[in-house]
């Protein structure tokens, strides 16, 4: 039976293993040509390893599928420029990049030094941004393609988790603007905020659970019911939970589905809203500090606070 993706060709950023490899697998079942990407490092960005990247493209090959590797580190600007250039030089081609390649980092913000920001932060946003923007420029020239890029829930307030809240909010920030960008192009860019046991957060839901209750309360992330059982293979927290909804936001049908943040957690896939204005003073005027103090509290705060 044909595949949902035969004849395209996709990228996967951190694809040898955790939700990388998960999508990548699931890529080459639906008929696309996958460059599996990883540079092999440890979790805390340390060292390299070309067993990753090779262990999944045998696992595809195997598969009867065709895939290819690539252990360039995307947190550079020249490795980002290679993984592409590799897709294309092997395959033809590039019509779909996923991102999945990261580092962990769990610190109180002060404890936090610079140089953590630099390996955490600093690292996990470049390692975004790098291979997007040479994937971007050639989607631009074809006219046409599809970016999936993860992010996390740590910006909704997880505990020890300021520099990563930092850069799921900052990737979030990068593909809403990537979208307005590209759009026009026939370019469609989305994020997806996985909850899953991998090396970079091993303890899966259970970090999601230390957020904050009323953020995730409104993001619809409650505590599941106690009679609740999950019923799939595996278990809740397995990464290829998380593969489907990437993988159907390179299909055709989706191809009208841009600049969303997706969420996935054991079987529940959700749909953040966009940030709107919930409340405001509106006037024709600048206000003085004594105006602000007198209309502040009455406009915007409700009992328990804002």
């Amino acid at each position: 039976m044909p595949g949902r993706l035969d004849g395209k060709v996709a990228l996967v950023t951190g694809g040898g293993r955790g939700i990388g490899r998960s999508v990548s697998l699931l890529l080459a079942q639906e008929g696309a040509k996958v460059v599996v990407n990883d540079f092999g490092c440890e979790v805390d960005g340390t060292g390299s390893s070309k067993v990753p990247a090779d262990s999944v493209v045998a696992e595809i090959t195997k598969l009867r599928g065709q895939a290819y590797p690539s252990y360039d580190d995307v947190a550079t600007m020249a490795g980002g420029e290679r993984a592409v250039k590799t897709a294309v030089d092997s395959f033809g081609r590039l019509d779909i990049i996923v991102t999945c390649a990261g580092v962990a980092g769990e610190q109180m913000i002060g404890n936090v030094s610079e140089e953590e920001w630099q390996r955490v932060g600093i690292r996990q946003l470049k390692a975004t941004f790098a291979p997007v923007k040479f994937a971007a420029i050639l989607f631009r020239q074809q006219q046409g393609g599809r970016a999936i890029i993860f992010t996390s829930d740590a910006g909704m307030g997880a505990v020890g988790q300021a520099v990563q809240a930092a850069v799921g909010e900052g990737i979030i920030g990068f593909v809403r603007t990537l979208a307005r960008d590209t759009g026009r192009y026939g370019m469609t860019a989305n994020a997806i905020s996985a909850v899953a046991r991998t090396r970079l957060s091993p303890r899966g839901i259970q970090v999601v659970a230390q957020a904050a209750p009323e953020a995730l309360r409104r993001a619809g992330l409650g505590a599941a019911s106690p009679t609740e059982v999950w019923q799939g293979p595996g278990s809740p927290d397995d990464p290829e939970n998380v593969a489907p909804l990437a993988v159907w936001l390179c299909t055709e049908p989706a191809s009208h589905v841009n600049g969303n943040v997706f969420g996935v957690r054991g079987g529940d896939i959700y749909l953040y809203s966009h940030p709107v204005v919930e409340k405001s003073i509106a006037t024709i005027k600048r206000l003085s500090l004594d105006q602000i103090v007198d209309l502040a509290p009455k406009a915007f705060i409700t009992p328990g606070g804002f």
